[in-house]
């Protein structure tokens, strides 16, 4: 405790540091108070006492998770920064199919500026579209709350969720920027966080047995430090450097080690999949008198139902593996290497090692993407066996929720920590893996 305390009294001494870490922490309030400004039309407290009788194991419950409680409050911000998810996946599927998006990632700087522009452009139609099924959404499910006729409803919530969707893109690209941390993946984090408390607090109310309290406690701790193990697992692949002269000294001859993550991608696919998750009960409020398209909806409603989370497994593992091959790029890893004067004992330089890391790599994502498809269908588990009283803690029981506080967190603290490295201070932790130190 001692370290972790000199560490953080180091921050405040790294005038750079504070900074980024005030401006966060300023942009993130903005982003929670917003969370509370309803929209136009709206009767706050009607509004309240309705969906205070609405069932939270439900795909708006869980949606509302994701955004700090606007959707739930019908805030500015109800949608949050979900479509831009939305948008983000669309770009990148077709960065693998269409020759046009695949040259603008080849280009550098400028083709990552178009690809950025052409994802907001997509935010704010795919906002636009959700939007709209927001409003008949409220309009079909709490009318006495809204005191405006409902075309004039429709189109001011339309234009002021898309600007407010705009705009928490914007700060979490100045959290990016500026601050500290993912802005787009804080920005998700500090709204799962906010009902963390309350949803423990309605637990232990509800519970009639503290010994079950502790138990789901331990288990939550557990399941915590797997997600902490998987995330941080990497697999060692070692790489010899050749002897150089130059000069009078001698350069390379040293045995070093290429990390492969287990799960490379990061926080990103669970974020992707979940959202992937959100579109078929969003499609299904546009036609809420077709049958075919309600019972599709259903499906994809209730996150304890053994149809959604088989589903959902699938899709995390399929985004997993997606993502890791945009992430990691083994030619360019061996081409690299091949620069460096590096090579793997026993593989030739070039085609062989890229081959040979692409393997490595396609093994090593296979138990970490399982592994992340079962921790986000726990809380279906968690619910489905009674280990919680309630549904708003189950989807803490591991899940979603989980796996995005904990990788979100994790590339936070490496973050800050190489800030505290640079300038010479310790980080965090002695030993262990926080920053991929070996041993």
């Amino acid at each position: 405790m001692a370290g972790i305390a000199d560490s953080l009294r180091s921050i405040w001494k790294i005038d750079e540091l504070r900074k980024r870490i005030i401006y966060t922490l300023g942009i993130l309030i903005v982003y929670r108070v917003g969370a509370y400004v309803s929209l136009p039309g709206i009767d706050a407290s009607a509004l309240t006492n309705a969906f205070a009788q609405g069932d939270p194991n439900n795909l708006f419950g869980f949606f509302n998770l994701f955004v700090g409680g606007a959707f739930l409050q019908a805030g500015v911000f109800a949608l949050g920064i979900m479509p831009y998810i939305t948008a983000s996946i669309i770009i990148q599927l077709l960065g693998a199919a269409v020759p046009y998006f695949q040259k603008l990632q080849r280009e550098g700087e400028e083709g990552r500026r178009k690809i950025t522009q052409l994802t907001r452009y997509g935010t704010a139609g795919i906002t636009m579209l959700q939007s709209i099924g927001y409003s008949l959404f409220l309009w079909g499910t709490v009318p006495s709350a809204i005191v405006i006729p409902q075309g004039f409803f429709m189109v001011t919530t339309v234009i002021v969720l898309t600007a407010g969707t705009m705009f928490v893109m914007w700060l979490g690209e100045r959290i990016t920027e500026s601050g500290i941390g993912n802005g787009i993946s804080l920005i998700i984090t500090v709204g799962i966080i906010a009902f963390l408390p309350q949803a423990f607090i309605n637990e232990v109310r509800q519970s009639a047995n503290a010994f079950l309290v502790l138990f789901e406690v331990g288990v939550l701790v557990v399941v915590t430090a797997f997600v902490v193990l998987m995330t941080q697992g990497t697999r060692r692949i070692p790489v010899q450097y050749a002897k150089r002269v130059v000069g009078r000294k001698v350069y390379g001859g040293s045995t070093q080690y290429l990390p492969v993550r287990v799960n490379a991608a990061g926080v990103m696919p669970i974020i992707f999949a979940q959202s992937i998750m959100f579109v078929p009960g969003t499609i299904a409020q546009f036609a809420p008198n077709n049958e075919l398209m309600q019972r599709f909806g259903a499906l994809f409603l209730d996150f304890t139902s053994w149809g959604y989370s088989i589903i959902f497994f699938f899709v995390c593992v399929f985004f997993t593996y997606f993502y890791t091959a945009i992430a990691v790029n083994p030619k360019e890893m061996a081409d690299t290497m091949k620069r460096q004067g590096g090579f793997i004992p026993g593989i030739r330089p070039g085609k062989q090692t890229s081959e040979f890391i692409d393997a490595i790599l396609t093994r090593v994502t296979l138990p970490g993407s399982l592994f992340i498809g079962f921790a986000a269908i726990l809380p279906a588990f968690a619910v489905q066996l009674g280990l919680t009283e309630t549904q708003q803690f189950a989807q803490f029981f591991g899940g979603t929720s989980l796996l995005i506080m904990v990788g979100v967190t994790l590339d936070t603290l490496k973050q800050v920590e190489s800030h505290l490295l640079m300038r010479h201070y310790d980080g965090f932790m002695k030993s262990g893996r926080i920053r991929g130190r070996s041993r």
